[in-house]
């Protein structure tokens, strides 16, 4: 236990990490401190356009597999099982009605791409190797979780049901787009492909992802000062009970899998993160009547900055011990 806690405590001391810390703590202490929104913008554009690539060039250079295929269903079938995981939970500890329930339970399945690529920052400055095709299961966990949510809702007898609008937001929507976009365009020019951009996407990652999450400190910190009335105690219990729950099915699943030790680290950050991009967008469409700003406020307010503080360095902390790593 020891030995663990001195590596979440290592982890945790990271430029981007505490760049997240600052960025809260200015926030939460009403400082003018701001990020352009268009700057916020572009920045988001490179980080996935950036993880994208580079793990289609880690594919290129891996192979398609047996095991590759096997993590996809592995990273799908999670996203599938959270949200009936959340929903029971939501539904035991909070007076959530069914609808707010799904809706919330909806972003608890399907992935924070932000907390993804900070995780991979995270375990590339500690040498720790990871699978690169990881980013391949990040995309294909971001939609099954939505389609969990339609159904329990439907189960309650609210009547929600999949369209043709609701698919265009699923599949569509710009961060996937972009993630898959750029895996594929990493795939197919491979190693060579990167000899060209490296000098792009690889020296000034880490830079921009520090101004990245101090922006994202920022607004999870207003998201919190204006939290009143909208969080019950309950709630807010939720938002740091699932993640770690998250992380334990994702924990099991990556240990069946025969990840390594960063491959691991990973599906549990993927398990244990909450969309605020893609989930968002489709339960708009899907659920206009569920109240946004709880899902939200949960999901960036609340969940965001553990993950980020506490989680990933537990979570790593976790894969190294359970590993030998």
């Amino acid at each position: 236990m020891t030995q663990m806690l001195t590596l979440a405590g290592q982890n945790l001391l990271t430029p981007m990490i505490l760049c997240f810390a600052l960025g809260l703590a200015a926030a939460l202490a009403r400082s003018d401190l701001s990020v352009p929104e268009a700057a916020a913008k572009a920045m988001s554009l490179y980080l996935l356009f950036a993880i994208g690539f580079k793990g289609g060039v880690a594919v290129a250079a891996h192979g398609f597999d047996g095991h590759l295929f096997a993590t996809l269903i592995g990273g799908v079938v999670l996203s599938f099982g959270l949200p009936l995981v959340a929903y029971a939970l939501l539904r035991t500890i909070t007076r959530l009605s069914a609808l707010d329930a799904a809706a919330v339970a909806a972003h608890y399945g399907s992935i924070s791409i932000v907390t993804f690529v900070t995780a991979t920052s995270v375990l590339t400055g500690q040498g720790i190797a990871y699978e690169g095709y990881m980013v391949a299961v990040a995309a294909a966990m971001e939609a099954p979780a939505i389609v969990s949510a339609l159904w329990l809702v439907a189960r309650s007898g609210s009547g929600a049901r999949m369209d043709a609008k609701l698919w265009h937001e699923i599949l569509l929507n710009g961060s996937i787009v972009l993630l898959v976009g750029a895996f594929a365009i990493g795939l197919t020019t491979g190693e060579g492909g990167m000899a060209k951009i490296e000098s792009f996407i690889v020296s000034p990652f880490q830079g921009v992802l520090c101004l990245f999450l101090l922006d994202m400190g920022l607004v999870a910190g207003r998201g919190l000062r204006g939290a009143k009335g909208v969080l019950s105690a309950g709630a807010v219990a939720f938002g740091v009970i699932m993640p770690m729950m998250g992380a334990a099915f994702g924990c099991g699943v990556g240990l069946v899998l025969g990840l390594s030790t960063g491959g691991l680290a990973l599906l549990m950050v993927l398990a244990a993160s909450a969309s605020y991009i893609a989930v968002p967008a489709a339960m708009r469409v899907a659920l206009p009547e569920a109240n946004p700003a709880l899902s939200l406020t949960l999901s960036l307010g609340v969940t965001f900055p553990f993950n980020l503080t506490l989680g990933i360095p537990t979570y790593i902390a976790v894969a190294q011990a359970v590993t030998g790593g």
